[in-house]
């Protein structure tokens, strides 16, 4: 089922257009909920990855674990969380870490605003 408006405005997340996941997903609500659901298992390890990569300043895992979760989030048309993941990516590739604390940061709410929006969608 798709948020009423109401509960899209009541959403941290209300910058998702779940008429657009829908639609990318072929109008299956079933689908979605799957997804929402798995999406909802298995991210927060990569949240805990990405954020060990970013502590122990271990290029690779960044890489890898980010590169993951931005094809998750993606999926769900989070944009703060996906440009978040991206950018981290991207300083796991190059190895640079200056700026990775306050992008995982970003990432966190971003992560934290998606997983708000899919809870409320899985009880509607």
């Amino acid at each position: 089922m798709v948020p009423s408006a109401a509960q899209v405005e009541q959403s941290p997340a209300s910058t998702l257009d779940w008429s657009d996941v829908l639609d990318r997903l072929g109008n299956d609500q079933a689908l979605l909920r799957e997804i929402a659901e798995l999406f909802l298992e298995e991210s927060p390890r990569l949240i805990t990855e990405i954020a060990a990569a970013v502590r122990n300043r271990d290029a690779q895992a960044l890489e890898h674990s980010a590169h993951t979760l931005k094809g998750s989030v993606a999926n769900f048309g989070a944009n703060a969380a996906f440009y978040a993941a991206l950018r981290l990516e991207q300083m796991g590739r190059t190895g640079e870490f200056t700026r990775a604390p306050e992008c995982l940061l970003r990432l966190q709410l971003g992560f934290a605003d998606l997983c708000s929006a899919l809870t409320a969608l899985l009880r509607s």
